[in-house]
């Protein structure tokens, strides 16, 4: 059989079995109109005020800097555990300089993050106002 042949069927088969779900979802389920339906929320609550938040930046850094530091977790977990059969196998400076590398890279990002103020958090205005007036 063509490999060609097989992956075509398993796009197929991919496609098909939501799509179908769908349709038999859309089949079978009860239908009931209502205005609340079409709302916003559906909770029952009444909408107020914009849609649009102000949305602290220090959030998406603090995300950000987790993400890059889970990824090197991530990454040093395996070098670590074959570690000792590659210094016997390659040699301790091919085998500890890549890492070294690496984590320098990653302590160069995390000085240039502190010293840009990523890591601080900021404090709001709210907060400041109170620090004055105690």
């Amino acid at each position: 059989m063509n490999p060609w042949i097989a992956i075509g069927m398993l796009a197929l088969v991919g496609v098909l079995i939501p799509v179908g779900m769908m349709a038999v979802s859309a089949l079978l389920r009860p239908s009931v109109p209502e205005k609340g339906k079409r709302n916003t929320y559906e909770s029952g609550e009444v909408p107020t005020g914009d849609a649009r938040l102000q949305f602290n930046i220090q959030y998406y850094m603090v995300a950000l800097l987790f993400v890059v530091f889970d990824i090197e977790t991530v990454l040093i977990f395996p070098w670590t555990v074959i570690y000792r059969d590659a210094v016997q196998s390659a040699g301790l400076t091919r085998a500890l300089l890549p890492m070294l590398v690496f984590i320098g890279i990653l302590v160069v990002g995390l000085a240039w993050a502190w010293r840009k103020g990523a890591v601080q958090w900021v404090r709001s205005p709210r907060h400041r106002r109170r620090e004055i007036h105690e």
